[in-house]
């Protein structure tokens, strides 16, 4: 690496992290002032404050690293052009993508790391930090107590074509208060209604009691009487470990966990909550692109700017264009969970939207 581009990655690593360092204490310093009042009346003990902060970092690192790269980029590459660097740097013969293509680089291991930290990170530490905000709203260090481990009003799509609604399932006991199990066929006609008052799980096999079974034909209409049992054992796959897991949001499972969340639901044929699975899976992989496509948009905005145009006007640059980044995510984010776009698309939109726009600006450059 020549003695100019490791000035450019040094100086451009410097103030990105010294922008996470000041979001980061920012965002601390909020939090515990907003909720001063509730840590005091709660006894909440620093030990357990460190943990409450070190737990949420890594979500906090995914949200501002994008805004880091991009204020980084613009202040280096604005204040090199205030100094005439850029020109100097371009009168010796090196074009813009030779001097930019460090920091590229540099962005593009920003974007693995955000990658790993997205995968295997986040969703352990989400998991810790909700344990932990349990603890500080109850006062106890104690981990959960009985009643958490009881899950009210259980919805779940299963395999066979099977769509639970269960009141009360305790993981702890493996049982089961107030069952409605749907049952389809493959154009998702109801075929089945099971309902039971308790189920319990033993020796890996699910016992109803109390069942009323009724049967449809094609048009909706019930077939007959329905058949009441006082106990009955059900053909039913998912162990309690699987019910108990449905209550897991997709920001607390890894990438692998998504997909054979998504595989499971794909027996089912529910296809809206597929489809809104699908989308949080991609966006898993797209959005660590931020970070590059931002930076592309960062260095055209930054050598373009006026000569006095550093500092603030940089935070306000990069502000405004974070934040169109943002509405173009939301409104992919929406289309393809509302079905209006493919889910692989939508996450890709506005990315695409501004990897076109960046290397518009690039290519216009004088």
């Amino acid at each position: 690496m020549r003695i100019l581009e490791r000035y450019i990655v040094v100086s451009v690593i410097t103030v990105l992290l010294t922008c996470i360092f000041v979001f980061l204490f920012i965002y601390f310093i909020i939090d515990i002032l907003s909720q001063l009042e509730d840590l005091l009346k709660n006894n909440v003990s620093i030990k357990l404050l460190l943990q409450y902060y070190l737990s949420i970092m890594p979500v906090m690192l995914l949200r501002v690293m994008p805004f880091a790269c991009l204020l980084s980029t613009l202040y280096v590459f604005s204040k090199l052009n205030h100094n005439n660097e850029i020109i100097a740097m371009r009168t010796a013969g090196l074009s813009i993508p030779q001097i930019s293509r460090n920091v590229f680089l540099l962005t593009v291991i920003a974007s693995l790391f955000i990658f790993w930290i997205n995968d295997r990170v986040a969703p352990s530490a989400l998991v810790i930090n909700e344990k932990i905000k349990i603890q500080m709203n109850e006062g106890k260090k104690q981990s959960k107590t009985k009643k958490e481990e009881i899950i009210n009003y259980l919805t779940m799509y299963g395999l066979k074509n099977r769509l639970f609604f269960i009141n009360k399932f305790n993981l702890a006991a493996k049982t089961m208060e107030g069952i409605t199990i749907l049952e389809h066929d493959e154009k998702q006609n109801l075929t089945k209604k099971i309902v039971a008052n308790r189920g319990s799980y033993k020796e890996n096999l699910w016992k109803f009691y109390h069942v009323i079974t009724y049967n449809f034909d094609r048009n909706g209409q019930v077939i007959g009487e329905p058949i009441y049992m006082e106990e009955e054992i059900m053909s039913i796959p998912e162990t309690p470990k699987e019910f108990a897991s449905q209550r897991q949001r997709s920001e607390l499972m890894t990438i692998e966990q998504l997909e054979e969340h998504i595989w499971k639901l794909s027996r089912s044929g529910a296809r809206s909550v597929i489809r809104n699975f699908e989308v949080d899976l991609y966006q898993r992989f797209t959005s660590p692109l931020t970070c590059i496509i931002i930076t592309l948009v960062a260095i055209p905005f930054a050598l373009r700017m006026r000569r006095r145009a550093t500092g603030l006007s940089s935070i306000g640059l990069s502000l405004l264009v974070g934040f169109l980044y943002y509405i173009l995510d939301a409104i992919g984010i929406a289309f393809g969970k509302g079905g209006i776009l493919p889910p692989l698309l939508a996450t890709l939109s506005s990315h695409i939207i501004m990897l076109v726009f960046g290397l518009y600006m690039l290519e216009t450059m004088p």
